[in-house]
């Protein structure tokens, strides 16, 4: 089902497994195996989660390997294989750094993702950090946020209806190129991640939504007051889904430690919490759980979805 800005507030969540920064994954995950992806993507397709997300890197250089891992699974090759065990819930891209590639591969790549899924893909962007990752390809690290605004627009039109798409930038040109399959969807929907002014700027312009990274709830007014400004300047009038990533969150009470900053408590207590997200402006939140195996975290996803999403309602 599409998320909506004039509908309740929904929850999704970056997979586990599928990228392992010290920041947020879990002991666990180092032996963690594909078949514990599919019961994770299961549980989020019974748990009434929006949509399941992954991220990407082509490659860490040693000098960040410490704090991001190394391990980064290609993220159409992941959701790709989860739409095939999934039902219902929408596979996006968190972020996928497109200034990698030429428009003309990712759009081969997410097209045909969205096409075998019946139609669920949501294409998160970004304009990427590591410069060795896009000096290694030869792409262009320094105008970054450049090369992405031409991607969306030429993203937009490679994703579109038309089997020959065309489309002519500074960077960018083709037409009279055919690509099947066309997505399942009439209009891909395209949300920007980051938090930056620029990122916001790209957000407010060029976007269906918004992903914030990691900004704490007493900024996020401001910034999504900032965002419908610069659309409104901009002369967009479609709306826009404002997401919010949580805090970590612990359904019931630990017995163990989880953290000063996680959420934890009765189902009411943390639906309550969390629907502050929705009184400043925000339509969709990605949460995360921690968790000691895949079990628990497979048991917090069911205990959200039965107990805390059916309070979260806006």
């Amino acid at each position: 089902m599409p998320i909506s800005p004039d509908g309740p507030l929904s929850y999704g969540m970056q997979l586990p497994v599928q990228s392992q920064s010290a920041i947020y994954a879990e002991p666990w995950e180092a032996a963690a195996t594909p078949a514990d992806l599919v019961r994770v993507a299961r549980a989020a397709d019974l748990g009434g989660f929006a949509y399941i997300a992954g991220c990407d890197h082509v490659a860490v250089p040693r000098r960040l390997a410490a704090g991001m891992s190394t391990v980064w699974y290609d993220p159409v090759a992941t959701l790709s294989f989860l739409a095939g065990v999934t039902e219902r819930v929408l596979l996006m891209s968190h972020v996928a750094v497109v200034g990698l590639r030429h428009p003309l591969i990712t759009a081969k790549q997410y097209a045909t993702l969205d096409h075998l899924s019946g139609g669920r893909l949501i294409l998160g962007v970004g304009a990427g950090h590591v410069r060795e990752e896009f000096e290694a390809v030869g792409a262009d690290f320094d105008g970054r946020g450049g090369v992405l605004d031409e991607s969306i627009d030429a993203l937009r039109a490679a994703l579109g209806p038309e089997e020959y798409p065309e489309f002519a930038g500074e960077r960018f040109a083709f037409s009279g190129l055919g690509q099947l399959p066309r997505p399942v969807q009439e209009r891909v929907p395209v949300w920007v991640g980051g938090s930056s002014p620029a990122a916001v700027r790209r957000a407010a312009v060029r976007g269906d939504g918004w992903l914030p990274q990691g900004d704490p709830r007493d900024r996020l007014p401001a910034q999504i007051a900032r965002l419908h400004a610069l659309r409104e300047e901009a002369g967009v009038e479609a709306p826009i889904v404002v997401g919010a990533i949580t805090e970590p969150l612990y359904v019931g009470e630990p017995g163990w430690p989880v953290g000063r900053r996680t959420l934890a408590g009765k189902p009411e207590e943390l639906a309550e919490s969390l629907r502050e997200y929705a009184a400043i402006g925000v339509h969709q939140i990605q949460v995360r759980f921690r968790s000691r195996s895949v079990d628990e975290l497979t048991d917090q996803m069911a205990a959200f979805g039965a107990d805390v999403a059916p309070h979260l309602g806006r």
